[in-house]
């Protein structure tokens, strides 16, 4: 199927949905009763559905799920990928960060990022000496676009004046329950400043599947829609907003490819904003920092 993209006025784009690799192969340490194949076919499943954009971290499964995401590289034409991967807060020092690269874009087989993530801050290494290392890596073209994750309004700032190049993305918790990230700024900053707000956790590990609440499920009767595939479509309904979620079956596959092709109305976009009940403004998985 087609997926829509979203396009920064500096040129840079994403598709609205994305498949994640969080828990492929393990979570922070490598589970070694992990069923790689069906991880490494749930990935082929997504790219052959139309989704085009990856996305990974060094952190998951201590690198496990890059070379996963390597195996599915293997069959495919890497300028079709929009690649992305993170550097895990232990390695912000210039040098560290610089191997980090190289070790991301080995187990990945590739020789280049499309989008390069600071993982988390880390506030015992300064920022300076990380986006150094980054401009460098972007000045070699080893990264082709710099995006930071979990990080603060106050802090985004920041890393935007210790780098040359554009900071296209901020990767952050943001679904109908967890609303940190318009509470704190960082939505309205990024759409102010012409950045991506890349959603994770679309529908909160599962919850956000089922309706329950009059007004939830009344919006889903409207469309015609599940409630997962009603909360992707509100995220993807906002300016400079997209998702991606990890998807390790076909039927889960299906159900959230169900949320694009169509649009919300901005009315039902507001009142699920305003109404949607037990809202939390601050993440219970990486607050904001």
């Amino acid at each position: 199927m087609h997926v829509d993209t979203k396009q920064l006025a500096c040129g840079f784009s994403l598709p609205v949905f994305g498949a994640g690799t969080w828990m492929m192969g393990g979570g922070r340490t490598r589970d070694e009763n992990n069923d790689d194949a069906r991880d490494i076919e749930a990935l082929n499943a997504a790219l052959d559905a139309g989704l085009t954009h990856l996305d990974t971290a060094e952190m998951y499964a201590e690198g496990h799920a890059e070379l996963l995401v390597g195996e599915v590289l293997k069959n495919r034409r890497r300028s079709d990928i929009i690649l992305a991967s993170k550097v895990m807060p232990a390695n912000l020092r210039h040098d560290a960060l610089l191997r980090s690269a190289e070790n991301s874009l080995r187990r990945l087989g590739t020789d280049y990022l499309d989008l390069y993530f600071v993982h988390l801050p880390n506030p015992e290494i300064p920022m300076a000496e990380t986006f150094s290392a980054l401009q460098k890596l972007a000045d070699q073209r080893v990264i082709r676009n710099v995006a930071v994750s979990n990080f603060s309004r106050e802090r985004i700032e920041q890393a935007q004046q210790l780098i040359a190049h554009k900071i296209v993305g901020a990767q952050v918790h943001y679904n109908l329950i967890f609303r940190e990230a318009a509470a704190s700024g960082v939505l309205e900053y990024c759409q102010q400043n012409d950045m991506m707000l890349i959603a994770w956790r679309p529908v909160q590990k599962g919850i956000l599947t089922v309706g329950g609440t009059e007004l939830f499920d009344r919006v889903c009767r409207k469309y015609g829609k599940t409630p997962a595939q009603t909360a992707i479509n509100w995220l993807i309904a906002q300016p400079n907003v997209v998702t991606l979620s990890t998807m390790r079956s076909k039927e889960h596959l299906a159900e959230n490819l169900g949320a694009l092709g169509w649009c919300m109305e901005q009315a039902d976009v507001e009142l699920l904003t305003r109404d949607f009940p037990g809202q939390r403004f601050v993440s219970d998985a990486v607050p904001l920092s």
